[in-house]
């Protein structure tokens, strides 16, 4: 029988907070007792809890959490949460579950919460089934930019556009930057909704105004379709 594992979130960030509220709610072993602003506050949590899981941001005011992981039991299993990517070798070396790089897409947690269960005694049997409801996408993402996390809407989106590891998120009425890859986000916008058809771009399917074999038009934006591309996106094209 699966066991309910207790966890905790300590983030400084609000945003970062809600978000993993809102997967932690999705997954059915997860009890979240506490959503705590800084490392004093996930102290105290422990203290007063029986806590098997921590999802930890890493740089933190007063505390870090890589300071926090090495001062906690080792029987509390840890999930890095950060935007850095320069700590990820000192949080494997504290032997954390995993290390998740914010924006946090929710598929990605939830690979790392399966890794939880099916290396861990924390639940007995792992039931795929139990996570079948878990597959369905959302109808939005979060990007950080300029030092917040942003919510955007899929239906909102008309097209991605590279710029190295710089990506612009076009809509009708903004464009948000993110320092991201493309294909970081390629994996987080559902395909049902989005196609690559450059290198450089990922456009809404829904938002297409019309287009040829060598370009697609979005509100006025004739984007580009590289050869690379050309065939997946004709084909697909041609059958919606």
């Amino acid at each position: 029988m699966n066991k309910q594992v207790n966890c905790i979130i300590i983030d400084d960030e609000p945003m970062a907070r809600e978000i993993l509220t809102t997967y932690i709610d999705k997954i059915p072993n997860l009890n979240l007792l506490k959503s705590c602003s800084s490392a004093m506050d996930g102290i105290h949590a422990i203290n007063d809890h029986a806590i098997d899981l921590v999802f930890l941001d890493i740089n933190m005011p007063e505390i870090s959490g890589l300071t926090f992981a090495k001062s906690i039991q080792k029987n509390i299993k840890i999930v890095f949460t950060t935007a850095y990517r320069e700590y990820a070798v000192e949080g494997f070396d504290l032997q954390a579950i995993d290390y998740l790089l914010k924006p946090i897409a929710f598929d990605r947690f939830l690979r790392a919460v399966n890794k939880l269960l099916e290396t861990s005694n924390l639940v007995k049997e792992v039931k795929p089934k139990l996570y079948s409801n878990l597959n369905q996408t959302n109808d939005f993402i979060f990007l950080r930019s300029d030092r917040k996390m942003i919510k955007m809407d899929f239906s909102d989106i008309l097209y991605v556009e590279s710029l190295s590891d710089y990506v612009k998120v076009h809509t009708a009425s903004k464009t948000i930057v993110t320092r991201e890859t493309i294909s970081n986000i390629e994996n987080k916008l559902p395909n049902h909704y989005f196609i690559r058809v450059h290198r450089s771009f990922i456009v809404s399917i829904k938002q297409i105004v019309s287009y040829t074999n060598e370009y697609i038009e979005i509100n006025k934006k004739a984007v580009p379709i590289s050869r690379t591309y050309k065939e997946e996106v004709l084909q697909k094209l041609g059958s919606i």
